[in-house]
């Protein structure tokens, strides 16, 4: 199973179910079964349930095996975005940081709402993922290149709020991309959604395993393994 987190330290009774069981797979005597049910191959010195009540027993540790599993994994995918405070305006010039990105990657002078320099109202953006041309900035979306939910799932549920704030804002990590294309994507990695532009595949991939170096997150096995073989693709 690929994961990055094992957390059973929350669920102290199972564990304890499963401290308490675990003996019974130890213990026996050779040759002929024993009270349990059960008995100490010689060969190898592992124990081996035959009869009742110890595989009864052995069950009951496989079922609390699995639950503490299940919660595990359930504790890992908690997420809630409003721990990740994004839009922040740290220099406070009233230009939070999706009005950055837009400001920074207008090919022409930006037109703001209200003549107000706040709120970002039309420029001209090419969207890196589809190539489409676009000049307002309510048709597009400042998307997560390393998504908040997968940097969560794969390290990030570890950061105080101080550190998720920063990765939610971190330029390098953002693009004005369409709307739709940014719903499509979600909150997937490279293994299972890439853009729809062929030609930005390498650029795409290069700006995950930086973000990923620069914060310390990494992939699965599983996942490594896919990217690797869609990286091979590029060039040098």
């Amino acid at each position: 199973m690929d994961r990055h987190i094992s957390h059973f330290s929350c669920f102290p009774k199972v564990v304890s179910f499963i401290a308490l069981l675990s003996p019974i797979l130890a213990w026996g005597h050779s040759g002929s079964l024993d009270d349990r049910g059960g008995h100490t191959q010689r060969s190898t010195g592992t124990y081996h349930c035959h009869q009742e009540p110890c595989l009864f027993q052995h069950r009951q540790v496989e079922k609390a095996t699995q639950e503490a599993k299940s919660e595990t994994q359930a504790f890992i995918a908690l997420y809630d975005r409003n721990d990740w405070p994004h839009w922040s305006d740290f220099d406070k010039d009233c230009q939070d940081t999706r009005a950055e990105v837009l400001i920074q990657t207008s090919r022409i002078l930006i037109k703001y709402r209200r003549n107000k320099t706040c709120d970002v109202h039309a420029g001209e953006w090419v969207d890196p993922y589809t190539g489409k041309r676009w000049t307002l900035a309510s048709d597009l979306d400042t998307d997560h290149i390393v998504p908040l939910k997968w940097a969560h799932q794969h390290g990030g549920a570890a950061w105080d709020r101080e550190q998720k704030e920063r990765f939610a804002n971190d330029v390098e990590n953002l693009l004005a991309v369409e709307d739709n294309i940014n719903q499509s994507k979600g909150a997937k990695g490279p293994d299972k959604w890439m853009p729809p532009m062929v030609r930005y595949h390498c650029q795409y991939l290069k700006v995950w395993g930086h973000i990923l170096a620069k914060y310390k997150l990494s992939f699965t096995l599983k996942e490594q393994h896919t990217i690797q073989t869609k990286y091979a693709q590029c060039p040098l």
